[in-house]
């Protein structure tokens, strides 16, 4: 396991600050201009966007190929990297959100924080991914725990503690738990030590595999994140979310919150599957068996 020891004198950064997600000066008279929050918008099944497409048709609107893209540079000489970071939290979307659940190495203070940077990657193992902002010198709460007990509790986070969730990324200072703030409400866990979050539809006891230092690209020497590797060892589902066999989790029991950018983040009410193609199956079709090419002839 590549470990670090986190020095915990060392200060905190709140890069809040110069990242300025919040675009309204007054947020709530905003908030207070727009609908109320539809609770009758109840999770459907819909078509998808067009059924009679076939093999070959390639997009739905082909207007969409007379508009130029714009080609930027990562790295362009001036670019600010927190306007990568923009960029990138509002194109790669719609991402689930880690809420997670640590406690100190001394078991005195305990933590709860959301994490836009997080998802599966495997399940057998079980693995996750969490993205820390900051290198192991300014550790947030989140990864000194992680690093310290090599455990934490992955909270999927619901339309029905939306608020209470958010409220968790509360700046608290290192000692100082988010838990009262949310109002939210821990339950024991089995083999981990953290709590995990009772309110949470689907939640994971994980363990640390292994984490990541990666250094800034624009700025040589300067370390801007950490990734950690945890894999899944107890999972706990609401009874009424999840069927018989402990295989599905009904989205309309889950009602699962993303994020987008900024401040926005989006609630699921609406879906539509679509069946993968079998290739054995589909070149029975003597119109699809025509476009089988060699990949090299194939643009």
């Amino acid at each position: 396991m590549a470990l670090v020891s986190a020095d915990p004198s060392a200060p905190k950064l709140d890069a809040e600050n110069t990242v300025k997600r919040n675009p309204h000066p007054d947020f709530k008279k905003v908030e207070a201009s727009r609908p109320l929050f539809n609770t009758s918008h109840q999770w459907h099944f819909t078509q998808a966007p067009k059924p009679n497409w076939k093999p070959g048709d390639g997009p739905n609107d082909s207007s969409v190929l007379s508009i130029p893209h714009r080609e930027i540079d990562p790295y362009a000489e001036g670019r600010p990297a927190v306007h990568n970071y923009k960029l990138l939290i509002s194109g790669i979307v719609p991402r689930p959100v880690g809420f997670v659940s640590t406690i100190s190495g001394d078991g005195k203070s305990t933590n709860l924080a959301p994490f836009s940077y997080f998802n599966l990657i495997s399940h057998d193992p079980p693995l996750f991914i969490l993205g820390f902002s900051g290198g192991y010198n300014r550790p947030k709460d989140t990864l000194s725990n992680l690093l310290a007990t090599q455990e934490c509790v992955l909270n999927i986070i619901s339309e029905h503690y939306i608020e209470a969730a958010n409220y968790t990324s509360l700046n608290a200072p290192e000692g100082i738990s988010e838990w009262p703030f949310s109002g939210l409400h821990p339950a024991k866990s089995r083999i981990v030590k953290p709590d995990r979050v009772q309110e949470a539809v689907f939640s994971i006891e994980a363990k640390l595999v292994e984490t990541r230092e990666w250094e800034s690209r624009v700025t040589p020497g300067k370390k801007t994140g950490v990734l950690g590797v945890v894999e899944g060892v107890k999972f706990w589902v609401r009874e009424d979310a999840v069927d018989e066999e402990g295989v599905l989790i009904d989205p309309a029991v889950l009602k699962p919150i993303s994020r987008l950018g900024g401040i926005t983040f989006s609630r699921t009410t609406e879906g539509f599957e679509l069946p993968r193609p079998t290739f054995d199956e589909v070149m029975k079709d003597e119109e699809v068996a025509k476009l089988s090419k060699p990949k090299a002839d194939s643009q």
